[in-house]
């Protein structure tokens, strides 16, 4: 008997649309013979079934369940396919805790501890990881641009601290730029993090959870045709060469994946989930994690799995059997 499946999508970021595209290759890809698949679009609390007749029905949210063709329908797992809050931050994940319904990725913990940079890599720094100098500013204190500088020197990069796709980050090289560069970040988040400029070789390593066995795929190299690997170089293949295998020694292969597999084990991980590195005199510095990283074909994850021979049907499939 086929599994009902609801692929959550939308969110309430800037990440919304990228949230859109991942559905939209989800859907068209998993398993039909496994899975009836329902798509709901969360905006706020407008949470709605998006039929393929076009015709939309709400939400309950006492329960998380439809009603399609005048039958309730209730289900057995939810792919959440939202990229940024309320899907990768951990609120979502407590809502469906709450209800009883099993989820793709990672857990309530997981996801609010890695979605926030500056909790993560000062817990990856406390297992082992090398990462750069940083400060973190909130939104409403005052700061001390000068000692921001001491501490992470120039060029510098600044970032929300909550967030992703590199939505609102800049990189600044002189002081002068400093305080907009730092208000941009702010209209995104109520924290900013300012971090030091680390030049090396951007890789990133995925690992991916089959049951009880954890898998690390083969680890990525970034080359962006822009500055650093912004939105517009995620997003646009024109943009960015993503090179598999990655062009560092093998210790760094090694190195890369056993610290991803740690940090996966470490921070709860569940389902998928990327792990960013700058490498920099053979030595990996930790960036951040993705616990719901992009999963269109042309997203790294699905291209990493593609390179041992996991297809994204059988991606998706791993991911929500999983679960259930």
């Amino acid at each position: 008997m086929k599994k009902n499946i609801a692929l959550v999508t939308g969110g309430d970021s800037g990440e919304s649309v990228i949230s859109l595209q991942s559905a939209k290759i989800i859907k068209e890809n998993i398993d039909k013979e496994k899975f009836n698949v329902y798509t709901i679009l969360m905006q706020g609390a407008n949470w709605k079934l998006m039929a393929d007749d076009d015709n939309e029905s709400d939400v309950d949210k006492n329960d998380f369940t439809i009603f399609k063709n005048d039958e309730k329908v209730k289900f057995d797992a939810v792919f959440i396919a939202i990229h940024g809050t309320p899907g990768e931050d951990g609120k979502l994940q407590g809502y469906f805790d709450v209800m009883g319904i099993p989820y793709t990725f990672s857990g309530v913990a997981a996801s609010s501890i890695t979605f926030n940079k500056y909790f993560c890599q000062s817990l990856a720094k406390d297992h082992g990881a090398i990462i750069a100098n940083s400060a973190l500013v909130r939104k409403g204190e005052k700061y001390d641009l000068n000692e921001i500088v001491r501490i992470t020197g120039l060029p510098c990069f600044v970032k929300p601290n909550n967030g992703g796709s590199s939505i609102g980050m800049t990189k600044v090289k002189q002081m002068d730029d400093l305080d907009e560069a730092i208000k941009v970040a702010l209209k995104e988040d109520t924290e900013a993090l300012v971090e030091e400029f680390i030049e090396g070789t951007e890789v990133t390593c995925g690992i991916l959870q089959k049951k009880t066995e954890l898998i690390a795929l083969p680890l990525t190299e970034i080359v962006s045709k822009h500055e650093f690997f912004d939105y517009s170089s995620k997003y646009n293949p024109l943009l960015a060469d993503e090179i598999i295998p990655a062009r560092v020694p093998e210790e760094i292969h090694k190195k890369c994946k056993e610290l991803s597999l740690s940090l996966f084990r470490t921070l709860s991980c569940k389902g998928v989930a990327r792990f960013d590195y700058i490498v920099k005199n053979n030595v990996p510095y930790f960036l951040e994690v993705n616990t719901i990283p992009g999963l269109s074909a042309a997203s790294i994850v699905p291209k990493q799995a593609n390179a041992m021979g996991i297809s994204l049907k059988e991606l998706f499939s791993v991911l929500i059997e999983n679960v259930i």
